[in-house]
């Protein structure tokens, strides 16, 4: 089962990035080709059904698979970034995280308005920033098809926030 295995592979980082938060460190999955062709799969498998016309992966984790599952399911992969990261004109989006503020980009010509996107990103926290990565879809004119996560912190109830966009939720494993 995928989620053992994710369970098995993911540390805990204790105080980082800073003082009292466990961070779900996901690069260990990343040395075992194996799993990370299974997280890919069973994403896919999940999002079965689902009508995708790009991928949104988030700086710098969402990058990893999101590029990937943009390849397996060929469409395109547009980069969500932190402000400042991107070459050409872009649109921005600021919000609070669990632990500060930030900021997020995309370029002003990522999509094609009525797309539907399926946004990426390594951990579900408190939906912040994934909320950000819808807002920016929304403003170029898009719509969320659906959310996957590989990692989803319960307790934090950050699925709740993103159904404003959709109930299309994916995560792999849960703690």
């Amino acid at each position: 089962m995928i989620e053992q295995r994710l369970k098995d592979a993911i540390r805990d980082v204790a105080d980082f990035p800073k003082q009292g938060i466990v961070f779900k460190d996901i690069t260990p999955i990343l040395t075992d080709n194996k799993l990370c062709d299974d997280i890919v799969d069973e994403t896919v498998m999940r999002l079965e059904g689902i009508k995708i016309d790009a991928i949104a992966g988030i700086e710098s984790r969402g990058f990893l698979f999101g590029f990937l599952l943009a390849q397996k399911l060929r469409v395109p992969f547009i980069p969500v970034r932190k402000a400042g990261k991107l070459p050409y004109e872009t649109i921005s989006y600021s919000y609070n995280l669990e632990y500060g503020t930030a900021t997020i980009e995309v370029h002003t010509d990522a999509l094609k308005a009525g797309d539907s996107v399926l946004i990426h990103d390594d951990l579900l926290a408190t939906g912040g920033t994934a909320i950000a990565a819808a807002e920016l879809v929304k403003q170029l004119g898009g719509t969320v098809a659906a959310y996957s996560f590989i990692v989803e912190l319960d307790f934090l109830s950050g699925r709740d926030t993103l159904a404003q966009y959709t109930n299309n939720v994916i995560s792999l494993v849960s703690f």
